[in-house]
């Protein structure tokens, strides 16, 4: 089933808001006639007045890299979505922690997910974990795999996608994380991340949820805040996913999701 469901058109009005919690930051120059609710951490919410639509943007956070790339946080976008009046709960996730982050042995973490309301992103999948766990984990996009074939997480359908599977001689690879907007290892090289999804929500072209580079080398992240696969951390208020490392520990962390609300 949908997480959600967007109305729009049909004679709809647009949402009107009337408080907020949590110190959005609130931008009125970038766009012509919009306000921009942009919530970069923590909880807080905000509150309608009058029912209608909203442009909505809901990005989780980043998956940790392991020795492969972390997934990036599921990417929602809705031009014209429905917020009811009342007062909605906003949760911006955070990225996962990388592998050994907290000591040896420590495993990746998949991020946390983001929510306005109904409107929920998932955090993304892991990074694989030496011999922890050798698959990517599943999230809004999966974490990239281990070598010798093993395969990486799957993402969630119109949030994210797959990582990458793991690779055997010659190469020996680990798999790149995958993006929200497509998978792990677009190119012949499978430890570079999945690119992310562009949006212009902010008035500037911008993409969001980048895998994370898996380890080989200097494998790249994707566009949009995927850490190089070098234990390079996902870029905050993007949900990129960790960058892998070369030994068992440092892998990067995945970068924390971010909720923004257009009015008007």
């Amino acid at each position: 089933m949908p997480l959600f469901t967007p109305i729009g058109g049909g004679g709809i009005g647009k949402a009107t808001v009337t408080a907020t919690t949590g110190s959005p930051t609130v931008d009125t120059s970038s766009r012509a006639g919009k306000t921009i609710y942009k919530f970069l951490s923590g909880t807080g919410s905000i509150t309608v007045g009058t029912a209608g639509t909203a442009e909505i943007l809901v990005v989780g956070g980043g998956g940790g890299g392991g020795q492969g790339g972390g997934g990036a946080g599921g990417v929602v976008y809705e031009s014209s979505g429905y917020l009811t009046a009342g007062t909605h709960d906003v949760v911006v996730g955070a990225g996962g922690d990388g592998y050994g982050s907290g000591g040896v042995g420590q495993n990746a973490r998949n991020g946390i997910g983001s929510r306005l309301g109904s409107f929920f992103a998932a955090g993304g999948g892991s990074g694989s974990n030496s011999y922890y766990s050798r698959r990517g984990n599943n999230g809004g996009s999966g974490g990239g795999g281990w070598y010798e074939g093993w395969p990486g997480g799957t993402g969630i359908p119109g949030q994210g996608f797959n990582g990458a599977a793991g690779g055997g001689a010659p190469t020996y690879h680990m798999g790149g994380g995958g993006g929200a907007g497509g998978v792990a290892g677009p190119s012949t090289d499978k430890s570079v991340g999945g690119v992310g999804r562009q949006l212009s929500i902010t008035g500037t072209a911008t993409y969001y949820g980048g895998g994370g580079g898996g380890r080989n080398g200097a494998s790249t992240g994707g566009l949009g805040g995927g850490g190089n696969g070098t234990g390079v951390s996902g870029t905050a208020n993007t949900g990129g996913g960790g960058g892998a490392n070369n030994d068992s520990s440092n892998a990067g962390a995945g970068g924390s999701g971010i909720v923004i609300v257009v009015i008007g």
